[in-house]
């Protein structure tokens, strides 16, 4: 296993280097403009591509430098922080408490409910409550305020949450998996009561290992109808490699010290399997979409989907021994050069976000979207490894 470990802290403290030197600095100075707060984009010459902003980037980037903060980065990270605070305050939140979906410099341009928006509210939330110890109450009670109004107003009558006033279908896993990421984020805030928000995490844990995931196959479904049941068209049969990863890691983190430790590991470890073994092609990087008998739909390889491999394998290394944790560090090892691909641009600190199956890449500019995957992937494979060489000097 030393030579595995050795290499994959080789990944960890390059992509640590890339994300303190380069990307950090280069998004809080070109990525942050006045009167648009975060922008969308920035293209490969490094020049911010203005326009119109989704809800959900403003909240994901203060994810990131919360987290760079927490993380000890050296520069500023309050400042976009607290602009991005102000602005999804100002100029994103609607007069009944919850949040639009884009807006321009003069306010909301779409103000539809969004509930994918507003799980990143929640987890940006708690991000700025851990760095801010002195907004820490006044962050708790907004988060609390929201999630009460989310229960009031889209609270579904079997589990979960509705997707739009009315309800209407599909109902959709990806959202709930974002809550269920920010759930567990406020579970982490220290000095506040945090069970409404454990409340929700065990909701959806529940809902996910009983309704998302197949009980045949084990795989994880994006799109369902009223009652809980798959689509029952082709939307109903998309398995999305990078979602098998990424509920594989939220399930995973949950289990650790539960109740039901044992089934939410069992679930996360077959979540993996499908992922690695069906999700990932042989051009090394796991791909869009599968249909429900493992078939590829959608062959394109989204940055995302490495990150959420990343984050899992090593996750699921730190909870195993022997065999077992070397197999998920040579995954863990094959992720990091997998999301390595997509960091190597002409700008440092800049991404791609797709690869062709012909393994080029589409030539656009970096979406700051993808900002928060990537920040997110690196410090949990950097915590995750000073996890297992902890473990092996005991």
């Amino acid at each position: 296993m030393s030579g595995v470990l050795d290499r994959v802290q080789a990944h960890a403290q390059e992509f640590r280097r890339w994300l303190d030197e380069d990307a950090l600095p280069l998004w809080a100075d070109r990525g942050v403009d006045p009167d648009w707060g975060f922008v969308e984009r920035i293209d490969h010459s490094s020049k911010a591509v203005n326009g119109p902003v989704r809800a959900r980037v403003v909240p994901r980037q203060i994810y990131v430098y919360a987290e760079a903060g927490l993380h000890q980065w050296g520069g500023d990270w309050q400042r976009p922080v607290e602009q991005a605070l102000e602005r999804l305050t100002t100029i994103y939140r609607r007069s009944d408490g919850l949040y639009g979906n884009v807006a321009g410099p003069d306010g909301l341009i779409d103000d539809r409910f969004d509930l994918y928006n507003h799980a990143f509210v929640l987890l940006a939330l708690a991000s700025a409550a851990k760095v801010f110890t002195d907004k820490r109450d006044a962050l708790h009670e907004e988060a609390l305020a929201l999630l009460s109004l989310l229960k009031a107003r889209f609270a579904h009558p079997i589990a979960g949450f509705e997707e739009s006033e009315p309800p209407t279908a599909p109902l959709k896993s990806n959202p709930h998996m974002h809550l269920f990421e920010a759930a567990q984020a406020w579970t982490a805030v220290p000095d506040v009561d945090t069970a409404a928000f454990a409340a929700v995490a065990d909701e959806i844990a529940a809902l996910a290992t009983r309704s998302f995931i197949d009980a045949e196959t084990g795989a994880l479904r994006e799109y369902f109808g009223r009652g809980w049941l798959p689509m029952p068209d082709e939307t109903g049969r998309i398995v999305e490699p990078g979602h098998q990863f990424e509920w594989a890691w939220l399930l995973a983190r949950h289990a650790r010290g539960g109740l039901d430790e044992d089934r939410h590991v069992t679930h996360a470890a077959r979540l993996f399997d499908i992922g690695e073994t069906h999700g990932v092609d042989t051009r090394g990087v796991a791909f869009m979409a599968l249909d429900d008998a493992f078939g590829i739909v959608d062959p394109i390889a989204r940055l995302w989907a490495q990150t959420e491999w990343l984050k899992a394998a090593s996750l699921l290394a730190a909870m195993s021994t022997g065999a077992e944790r070397d197999r998920y560090l040579a995954s863990t090892e094959r992720a990091a050069s997998a999301l390595r691909r997509f960091l190597e641009t002409p700008v440092k600190g800049l991404w791609f976000d797709k690869m062709r199956p012909d393994g080029t890449f589409v030539d656009e500019p970096a979406p700051a979207s993808s900002f928060y995957h990537i920040a997110c992937a690196i410090y949990e494979f950097e915590d995750r490894l000073g996890e297992i060489a902890g473990t092996r000097s005991m």
